[in-house]
This record gives structure tokens, sequence and C-alpha cells, in this order.
């Protein structure tokens, strides 16, 4: 069987508890807690020490994550368990991504020529929030390769209405025309 790569399934498994009990907000701020724990280099060097005893471990998680969901406090314990708190970090935003998705809002990725002004980001948002039906928001990029218009990602929707797509049509247009 193969190893999970991602936190995908914990997510996953982590968004179903929450729904059932009603705890998604504060599964969400345990998750975020734990991903901010990974951060801190020296406290995870000591984590990953297989001297110190799984009782001190758990202390050590306790007091870096402070007040926090006990489920979630347990994912943490689990985690650190299978050598995989590293994932925290991934398993947190596979979680929000869920919960967005479950409140009706979908992420776009976005790639402009140039930085986005409010305004069209107001209108890309507005615009794909109508071809997917839901709220839309827009994670931005710059590449300049594109020379202008736009190319979004919805999921596995793929929309290019850059220049660039544009001109490789023309190109193609014109060489059948002339073959």
């Amino acid at each position: 069987m193969p190893r999970i790569s991602s936190g995908k399934r914990y997510a996953q498994a982590a968004f179903e508890l929450a729904l059932e009990k009603n705890e998604l907000e504060s599964w969400r701020a345990g998750l975020k807690k734990m991903a901010e724990l990974t951060g801190n280099e020296e406290l995870m060097a000591l984590l990953q020490n297989p001297r110190l005893p799984f009782a001190a471990k758990r202390s050590l998680l306790q007091k870096g994550l402070g007040e926090i969901n006990p489920p979630a406090f347990n994912l943490a314990l689990l985690l650190e368990s299978k050598g995989r708190l590293k994932l925290a970090n991934d398993i947190s935003q596979q979680y929000n991504e869920l919960l967005d998705f479950h409140r009706g809002i979908e992420h776009a990725e976005v790639i402009a020529a140039m930085p986005l002004i409010d305004e069209d980001r107001e209108a890309i948002s507005r615009r794909l929030g109508e071809i997917v039906e839901h709220k839309v928001v827009i994670d931005a990029q710059v590449d300049p390769s594109i020379i202008g218009g736009f190319i979004a990602r919805i999921g596995d929707m793929l929309i290019d209405g850059s220049i660039r797509q544009r001109l490789e049509s023309l190109k193609k247009c014109l060489i059948e025309v002339r073959g």
C-alpha cells in the first residue's frame, strides 16, 4: 500500500469529524496552530529526536500549541508518533480548501502579464464566479511571457484568455491557410 505523501487524507478525516461535531472553526484554528508550530525549527528538531520520550514530546506539543481543540491535539500526537508532523501545513491548507468548498467558495489561480489592480481582481473573480456558479477567490501571479490577458485555473478547468494563446492560434490559422 502506498504511503500518504500529502495531508489530503488527514484533512478529509479532520473535516468530516469537524462537520459531524459542528466544530469547523475550532478545527481550522487548531490546524493553523499546528502548521505554525512546524515553522519552529528548534522545536521540530527536538520532536524529531528519537531519544526524547513520547511523554516529553507530548508536553512540548501541548506547550507549543496552547489551547487547541482536543481532537486536533490528538491528531498532532498521531502525526508526531508517525513522524509526520511536518505534514501539518499541507493538512491545514487542504482543510481550508475543503471548508471553503463546503461554504461555496472556489479558489482560482490566475496568471496575468502584470500585477492585477483591485478592480481587475474583482472583475475576474466575478466573471469566474458566474462560470463556476460559486464565489471565487483569486490567487494572482505574474508571468510577463503571456504578453496580456490572463490564464485562470479552477480545479481541473483551465481558461486561457492570454494574448500569447491568441497569437499561437492566429499562427496556426495562417500556417493552415498557407499550406
